[in-house]
């Protein structure tokens, strides 16, 4: 579900030639034949590979690649998904080209499109769409009515205080419960309300909620919108933090429907309002207990006009998209531009085609995979995870730092990894999306409604192991701890990161660190919290625990002293981004280490004048390609978990003895890092 959250818990082109006899010249002299898979042409020859990796594999391309106007970055992933895009725009297009004379499920596709690019109908409506709505909100008499309505609107796609939404329960795995946190803010993260340099970004948000209050016809916007700030920033002071929000332990309270009452006492108004029956609800996992009790107190403190205020923008915010051209504008104008320094808007089709993603994504799904998932690349990919998991097993194995009784938990769980590969087994039935060409807002509400009906349904019942959180065409993929599984969607199977016919150095080094990656979140300062049923539960010893957090506290400060060439003068949050670190520390050197595994004794030909060694980290440092605009970096820094594409490529190499060794790398290089300074942890 959109709102009902879904648990996500999402995620090297080298020349020097042998041992590199010229240390100081850079290496690729020309090509040789066979290809090597790697794209020499954006190799910067300028750059040596000793000093910066992932400037000489990829300079050429950063130098010459302008970032198109409808969005904050492009890279790799943004160019997977534009060619996923236009695949998915090419089926809901032939859908929406047969009107009437479609059925079924292809009919609902081709309506809900239609009812978005209608954009003469769109505009002429106005605001109409809301306006009843917003007299709603205007017209509640008390705190109770508008918490009502509150869960009322949860149906129809309006965000409220808090989120909810099904997922293992992570004391009993064997059962799903509803989970509920924070929410209530308009700005990306409750640092945003905190900290000094977000100062401006807070007076561009009041103006714009002023902005839109005015189109809304809200009396004395300007004074509204202020209100409606401070009530935000008092809001945000009872938010967690994100470091926070990465302990399991933490956030991990479970609780009764009575004690919940007891911390947020019109919570059951609200959950009647929303119509979810008490059965649903006799259990629920409370994120952030300390929200929910500063949240209760300012609906005391706090008058009803501030709370409808608060509201009415709620309402507002989640319709704008859906609205005339002036409220579409002023919202991209904000959280577009503004926070992320997007000058313009994607086209309207390219909005469609979202919309009718998040409303109906695995129905294009289902065709996306018939058209363009070859059932082979499921069988290789099947292999190469075999190969990593056999390589985390050896790893494990030899592990130095870990007693023998914790790696034989280790290895349990790495036993009962399940991978989902391309798409699911079983596919979501829309039956109960019922679609209007006319009504475009009324269609993503409905959507959601029935969205959160399906996923009502799971609570209380055995977990459904073949359910997906992503669609087939996402380019993506994720672990998830309470499952124990990884998934990887057919849109990320393709090049750079999987080439069916490719060399296996290429394939190692992309996808292969990707699956590394996600097997190594099992393994990270979250996951290895769970254990190979999902169950939260400690199955370390105290010692070696220690020596985990040692190691992963020395990458902590590796981390936190890096500033990205995009946002210069801040720096990455090394326990924001922990576990994605040590996804990407343990992914390429596992990836490594199958590589090797898979040339069984044999050493791999020269391509491209690159090593089998050179191309692998060639792979890697190729994958992560990017050029971001400012702002959506200073945003990443403070809301993302992953770091700067940079330093996965940079930093995680820097670690690797084996990428010292591919390129003879020495004291005297800017990629030499101390043997005794670096971290080796999986």
């Amino acid at each position: 579900m959109r709102k009902m959250k879904e648990q996500h818990l999402a995620t090297s082109t080298m020349q020097t030639l042998h041992r590199c006899q010229r240390r100081r010249q850079p290496v690729i002299e020309g090509a040789s034949v066979p290809h090597s898979g790697i794209a020499l042409s954006n190799i910067d020859h300028s750059v040596r590979p000793q000093d910066d990796l992932y400037q000489h594999v990829n300079g050429a391309w950063l130098k010459s690649t302008t970032i198109p106007d409808d969005r904050p970055l492009e890279g790799t992933f943004t160019a997977l998904r534009d060619g996923a895009e236009l695949a998915v725009r090419e089926i809901i297009e032939e859908a929406a080209g047969k009107g009437p004379a479609a059925s079924g499920i292809e009919r609902k596709i081709g309506d809900l499109y239609n009812s978005f690019m209608d954009e003469t109908a769109v505009e002429a409506k106005g605001m109409d769409p809301i306006r009843a709505r917003l007299d709603e909100v205007f017209a509640t008499t008390s705190i109770a009515e508008l918490i009502a309505l509150a869960g009322r609107l949860f149906r129809a796609d309006v965000s409220g205080l808090f989120y909810i939404y099904p997922a293992p329960d992570a004391g009993n795995p064997d059962r799903v419960l509803l989970y509920t946190g924070q929410g209530g803010l308009g700005l990306p993260d409750e640092s945003y309300y905190r900290e000094e340099k977000f100062v401006p970004t807070v007076e561009a948000y009041r103006d714009y909620v002023g902005t839109m209050f005015g189109m809304a016809g809200i009396a004395d916007p300007a004074a509204a919108a202020a209100r409606v700030v401070a009530l935000e920033t008092a809001l945000a002071s009872h938010h967690w933090d994100n470091v926070t929000l990465r302990d399991p332990q933490k956030t991990y309270n479970l609780r009764s429907a009575e004690q919940l009452n007891e911390l947020f006492p019109l919570l059951d108004i609200w959950f009647q309002a929303a119509d979810i029956v008490p059965d649903k609800r006799q259990e629920i996992v409370v994120s952030t207990p300390d929200f929910f009790a500063g949240a209760a107190a300012l609906l005391v403190s706090e008058s009803l006009p501030v709370w409808q205020e608060w509201l009415a923008l709620r309402v507002i915010n989640s319709a704008a998209p859906y609205l005339s051209s002036a409220f579409v504008d002023a919202n991209f104008a904000f959280y577009g531009t503004t926070i992320s320094g997007t000058p313009r808007n994607k086209d309207r089709w390219k909005r469609g085609v979202a919309v009718v993603e998040a409303a109906l994504g695995e129905a294009v799904g289902q065709i996306y995979v018939a058209r363009h998932f070859p059932e082979s690349h499921k069988e290789r990919m099947q292999t190469l995870v075999a190969n990593l998991i056999e390589a985390y097993r050896q790893s494990i194995t030899d592990l130095t730092w870990m007693g023998e009784d914790t790696k034989a938990e280790a290895l349990r769980k790495l036993g009962a990894f399940r991978a989902k590969i391309g798409y699911p087994d079983e596919w979501i039935d829309y039956s109960a999306v019922t679609i209007d060409p006319s009504d475009l807002l009324g269609n993503v509400e409905r959507a959601h409604n029935a969205d959160v009906d399906r996923h009502l349904d799971e609570v209380g019942k055995p977990v459904d192991l073949n359910k997906w959180l992503m669609t087939p065409q996402t380019v993506n993929a994720y672990y998830h701890p309470m499952l124990n599984e990884i998934v990887f969607p057919a849109a990320i199977l393709q090049p750079p990161f999987f080439t069916a016919d490719a060399d296996d150095a290429v394939n190692y080094g992309g996808i292969g660190a990707v699956i590394g990656h996600e097997i190594g979140h099992g393994f990270d300062d979250q996951g290895s919290q769970f254990d190979g049923t999902g169950e939260l539960r400690n199955w370390w010893t105290e010692d070696d625990r220690k020596a985990f957090e040692a190691l992963t506290s020395r990458l902590v400060d590796q981390y936190n002293v890096l500033s990205p060439s995009a946002a210069p003068g801040h720096t990455v949050n090394g326990r924001l981004t922990l576990g994605e670190n040590i996804g990407d520390l343990g992914g390429l050197t596992i990836a490594y280490k199958a590589y090797r595994l898979s040339l069984d004794g044999q050493e791999p030909p020269v391509l491209d004048a690159l090593t089998g060694e050179q191309r692998f980290f060639a792979s890697w440092a190729a994958a992560w390609r990017q050029v971001i605009r400012g702002e959506e970096a200073i945003r990443r820094l403070a809301t993302d978990p992953h770091s700067p594409n940079e330093f996965r490529t940079n930093a995680i190499a820097r670690n690797l003895d084996a990428f010292h060794a591919a390129f003879s790398v020495t004291e005297e290089d800017g990629m030499w890092m101390p043997p005794e300074e670096r971290v080796s942890i999986w």
